[in-house]
This record gives structure tokens, C-alpha cells and sequence, in this order.
């Protein structure tokens, strides 16, 4: 398969204001050649706006932007060498697939009959042969979204980004989409930058994920560190599930523990520092036991059959617990039986506070 010229993106200390109100905060970034970075963050934390930034579709207030080593950030989106998947997909109703493919570099003035035949290749890449002369009405969500990444590729961008590119799928279609924008970002060694708000999908998809709050950088690293190893009480709660518990980390000899609602157990923090923590408790992480002789104890609320894992939630002195439990096992808790929790030391996320 063919591979295209891919280019990094720097931005140096971005901003993004508009009157009094920082969109984006001093933003400072690297994505490096060949890799594919999201941006993930809630509602209005600036991650779309930071898109649109690099697109040229927003003019930065401050700092610099550089793709491919040229500084573009006083250029127009038509002198950057980018293009940009929409959520919404933007197919023409009107226009064949083949015709929404080639309408770029027919605009760009070139040849028609190149046009056709780089719009065909990209195409054929895409696994869209044989749908040229059908309209976007016609196809499926995944089709139309595979056709708008080629109408993108077809320009031989040297970055690609992608907005909110699933959104509009249904969950089953998003998890092999994503697969086909992975593969293919990996296959051709494109730049990505990728914006979304769903955590699964960042995880699943990105080689680095840029986590944004209110404008500004909570946290940046791969899924593997940002999973295993939030930086905050915010990253914690955001990135997967977590079971979050304030209390006090004490030293009891050469160990750690923490305490809570008089319930004191052991954990490993790289800070090794007593005083105020918050405890981030992995649902897939906690261990239902017997009660009897449980440090942490409580009573089972709920327990939900999900196919593939059971959702039990459990009041204990430390507040309700979710816990995912094996949905094979004979011996699922029942509503208001006693029931006792437990974890690895190792397992506990402890975060200050």
C-alpha cells in the first residue's frame, strides 16, 4: 500500500480567547510523524477548538503553530496541508461517491481524468470499490464515513484530523470503524490529530492521548499511563470507571495505608507520603469475597447481568462500590446479602488531595 508524506504538528504555547473567556490556555503540544494523538476532554474543555486551530478554521490569539516544520499559524486553512474529516461527514447529497472523492483536486484545478483516477485509488484503499457511482444516501453510516476519509486523502494531506468522526454510529459500527481509521492510519503512516469524547475510543485508537480541561492540558501520555496512572481526581473519574473514596494515607511501619470511615487497608503510592488522599478503585480491580473477616465489608444493592460481566454495586462504610464481577460464576450476590470487597495493594490509584 502506498504511503503518504506524513509532517508533526507543534503547537508552542497556544491560545484561543475571545473577549475575556480562554477557549484554549497556553497549549503546548508535539505530534510526532506517522503517529495519531487525540484529544479528549468533556464538553467546551477547548478540544475542537484546538482542532479548528490547526484546520485554519480558528485564528489563534497567541503562540505559534508548525506543521511539517513551517510555521502556518498566520496562514488561511486553504495554505495549510491538512484536511479534516467533519463529524456531520459533509458528502455533497447530490454528488456520485466517486464525484465527492474527486471534488478536491478537481477545485484545486487538477486534470479530471488524474482526479478520477487518485480518487478511485483511495477508494480501492478504503475498501469502497464497486460503490463509485452511488450516491451518500445510499450507503451505509460506515460507508459514508470511509468515504469522507478519502475525500481527505485523496489531497495527500501531511496531517488528517478528524472530528468527532463516530459520533454519528452506532456502537458496534464504532467499534470496527475505529479499527479501519487505526489500520489505516498505521498502514500509511499518517499524522493524525483526533478528537473525541468517548474514553474507550481515544484508549482503543491513539498512540498518545491529550486530555483538556477547561482549556488547558490535565494530562498527556499513552492510554496505558493515563489508564494506570491519572494525574488527578478529575483523570481518574474521567478515563474509565473508577470507585473514588477520600480519606487519609498514614504510614503503619515500613507500609502504606488508607484509611477511611474507620476501615484502614494497604496500598502503594510512588510519593510514599502521609496526609489527605483520594483512593481510585478500578471496578475490575476490587475482588468479591465472604464477608466474614473482610476488612471491607457492606451490602449488595444491585446486581446487574451485563453478558459479558456483572455490575455489582455495594454499600460499604467507604460509600457505594461498583465492582465488576464474572458473569460465569454460579454465586452472584443477591439484593441485600452481606458481602465483603477486596484488592491487591498494588491495584489502588492513590491520588493527593
Amino acid at each position: 500500500m502506498n504511503t503518504l508524506t506524513a509532517g508533526g504538528v507543534i503547537f508552542d504555547r497556544v491560545s484561543k480567547r475571545y473577549g475575556e473567556v480562554a477557549a484554549v490556555d497556553d497549549v503546548s503540544f508535539t505530534i510526532a510523524p506517522g503517529t495519531l494523538v487525540t484529544l479528549l476532554g468533556p464538553s467546551g474543555c477547548g478540544k475542537t477548538t484546538t482542532l479548528r486551530m490547526a484546520a485554519g478554521l480558528e485564528s489563534a490569539s497567541s503562540g505559534r503553530i508548525l506543521i511539517g516544520g513551517e510555521d502556518v499559524t498566520k496562514r488561511a486553512a486553504s495554505e495549510r496541508n491538512v484536511s479534516l474529516v467533519f463529524q456531520s461527514y459533509a458528502l455533497f447529497p447530490h454528488m456520485s461517491v466517486l464525484d465527492n472523492v474527486c471534488y478536491g483536486p478537481v477545485s484545486a484545478k487538477v486534470e479530471k481524468s488524474r482526479a478520477r483516477e487518485l480518487a478511485r485509488d483511495k477508494l480501492n484503499m478504503l475498501g469502497l470499490t464497486g460503490l463509485e457511482q452511488r450516491l451518500p444516501s445510499e450507503l451505509s453510516g460506515g460507508q459514508q464515513q470511509r468515504v469522507a476519509v478519502a475525500r481527505a486523502l485523496v489531497l495527500e494531506p501531511a496531517v488528517l484530523l478528524f472530528d468527532e468522526p463516530l459520533s454519528n454510529l452506532d456502537a458496534k459500527l464504532r467499534r470496527r470503524v475505529r479499527q479501519e481509521i487505526r489500520e489505516l492510519q498505521q498502514s500509511l503512516q499518517l499524522t493524525v490529530l483526533y478528537v473525541t469524547h468517548d474514553q474507550s475510543e481515544a484508549l482503543a485508537v491513539s498512540d498518545q492521548i491529550i486530555v483538556m480541561d477547561r482549556g488547558r492540558i490535565a494530562q498527556q501520555g499513552t492510554p496505558r499511563t493515563l489508564y494506570r496512572q491519572p494525574a488527578s481526581h478529575f483523570l481518574a473519574d474521567f478515563i474509565g470507571d473508577a470507585n473514588l473514596v477520600d480519606g487519609e494515607l498514614l504510614r503503619v511501619g515500613d507500609a502504606l495505608h488508607f484509611s477511611a470511615a474507620g476501615v484502614s487497608l494497604p496500598v502503594r503510592s510512588p510519593s510514599n507520603d502521609s496526609g489527605p488522599a483520594t483512593l481510585a478503585l478500578r471496578p475490575h480491580r476490587l475482588r468479591l469475597v465472604a464477608a466474614a473477616g473482610a476488612a471491607l465489608h457492606g451490602t449488595c444493592k444491585r446486581a446487574d447481568y451485563l453478558g459479558s460481566h456483572i455490575e455489582v454495586l455495594v454499600n460499604t462504610p467507604w460509600g457505594e462500590l461498583l465492582v465488576f464481577g464474572d458473569a460465569d460464576a454460579s454465586d452472584a450476590p443477591l439484593a441485600g446479602a452481606a458481602i465483603g470487597l477486596a484488592f491487591d495493594p498494588g491495584d489502588a490509584i492513590v491520588l493527593a488531595r
